[in-house]
């Protein structure tokens, strides 16, 4: 992977051959506990260190008392949860052992008034003087999936993907990360930047830039110290990524709150907007806007179009739908494409004379074993549709949980009634799935059942396909057109 020369001190950050945990403890309270815990528990396979002043085993693995016993060479990665006062010898020592990188989640740096911030400058300056890229503090910590890293001081761990998460706020890296987990669209990389004394948000998002495991950043941020250099290095980033973001403080009572959270000055969130819009990032509203956009970016192809259809098992979803792509149109905006002459005969052909014989596409009720996946790809593969929003999966499947549950199961044919539902399900969404790949279309799926029922076979099935089922139409419309925009944006460069 050619990067800059600072992405080879990054690379420590997510691909460390060792780690050394300092502050470890035996108490299951303490952060030092949980961060060993974290790194043993999902099966990191680099070398640990446990480093704590009074030895003794943790966690079956036995604490050096001074980085003197650290074996030359052995880690690149030092994870401090040590007080501030250790941090300037701890991060001295290290650097004598090779280490390269620190992250420190110490707090009482920069967010706590002058004091803090000399400390933080201390900090700073002693990291520069060793050669150590330094992440933090006041953070949370480091996921790196490929790696089996998760080097955090809380919960949760997401299933490997392709979303990088970086963030100014550690508990929005816990949120993004248990989306992943509720949806399945997993995370490649991510990382709290606390106070971002040395590395900020750029930093790491112009390293996954260049990493084969991400295909889209997504950021949370408070405030931007040099908001020039920020655009510039974002505008490079988002020519080889997107980049979602979301950003705190954009009210007076968010900015008050952002100085008392990080230390970080927010910026005018209308000169932020605009040099957003400039830069090509796509800019959330949201915690679920954020990540249901990057999830989208992860899994699904860019359109090469506006004209989006609009198929759905059910009148009532179409027409909030199309309110919703009406919405979101405009000129540069997405478009309820008329059905051609020839796609209407076409469907014609496969559903009774009730069905819409518009777009939306409502079936009315006429489809049979293999009406929606013959639709799909009839629908997706013509070359007036650019896009499309899939209605209804899992209905079936609901019924089925009724009658599965009910004192008459399995009796009167209902063993076998039931298990037909949840297989058809189970084919459409995977239906879904490979004819978006067939035709490198997005398809998107959306269904209240994602969280009502997220056991349901048909949400169930999109997640093992690695896709996000959005838990409404309207979810899907306002993701769908976050990606057109982006694609508008790549083809006027």
């Amino acid at each position: 992977m050619s990067q800059p020369e600072v992405d080879s001190r990054l690379s420590m950050f997510f691909e460390p051959r060792g780690i050394v945990v300092a502050g470890a403890s035996s108490h299951p309270g303490k952060f030092g506990f949980v961060a060993l815990h974290n790194i043993l528990r999902n099966g990191y396979r680099g070398n640990v260190f446990a480093l704590n002043r009074e030895g003794g085993s943790i966690l079956g693995h036995d604490a050096m008392r001074s980085v003197d016993e650290l074996p030359d060479a052995s880690a690149d990665l030092l994870f401090a949860c040590t007080p501030a006062s250790a941090n300037l010898d701890l991060l001295r020592s290290c650097a004598r052992k090779g280490v390269r990188a620190a992250y420190v989640t110490s707090a009482g740096y920069g967010e706590a008034g002058a004091d803090g911030e000399t400390a933080q400058a201390e900090l700073v300056d002693m990291a520069r003087r060793a050669n150590v890229a330094l992440a933090g503090p006041n953070g949370q910590g480091i996921v790196s999936t490929p790696a089996s890293l998760c080097a955090q001081i809380v919960a949760p761990y997401p299933p490997r993907g392709h979303i990088a998460i970086a963030s100014q706020s550690g508990n929005f890296v816990s949120s993004f990360e248990n989306l992943a987990l509720q949806s399945g669209v997993g995370v490649s990389r991510a990382i709290s930047v606390g106070n971002a004394a040395s590395l900020g948000l750029a930093d790491f998002l112009e390293w996954c830039a260049h990493d084969s495991e991400t295909r889209v950043g997504l950021a949370y941020v408070e405030g931007i110290a040099d908001g020039r250099s920020f655009f510039e290095r974002m505008r490079a980033v988002v020519s080889r990524m997107p980049v979602v973001l979301l950003k705190g403080g954009a009210t007076a009572g968010g900015q008050q709150a952002a100085a008392s959270h990080t230390g970080a000055l927010a910026t005018d969130d209308r000169v932020f907007e605009g040099m957003c819009r400039q830069a090509g990032i796509i800019r959330a509203q949201t915690l679920d806007e954020a990540f249901d956009a990057a999830a989208t970016f992860a899994t699904q192809p860019l359109p090469r179009g506006p004209r989006v259809a609009v198929l759905t098992t059910a009148g009532g979803w179409g027409v909030i739908t199309a309110d919703a792509i009406a919405r979101a149109g405009g000129p540069n905006g997405l478009e309820l494409v008329a059905l051609p002459d020839d796609l209407r005969e076409a469907i014609d052909v496969k559903l009774p004379p009730r069905w819409s014989r518009n777009n939306p596409i409502d079936l009315a009720g006429g489809e049979t074993r293999d009406t929606i996946p013959e639709l799909l790809e009839l629908v997706a593969a013509h070359p007036t549709i650019d896009a499309v929003i899939y209605l209804g999966l899992g209905i079936q499947s609901n019924q089925a949980r009724l009658m599965r549950t009910g004192s008459f199961y399995p009796e009167y044919g209902l063993e076998r009634i039931v298990a037909y539902h949840e297989r058809q399900d189970e084919r459409f969404a995977l239906a879904a799935a490979e004819i978006s790949d067939a035709t490198n279309k997005p398809i998107l799926t959306a269904t209240e059942l994602a969280i009502a029922d997220p056991d349901n076979p048909g949400p169930r099935t999109v997640r093992s396909t690695g896709r996000l089922c959005y838990s409404s139409s309207s979810h899907a419309v306002r993701a769908l057109a976050h990606l057109w925009a982006d694609a508008r944006r790549r083809v006027a460069r």
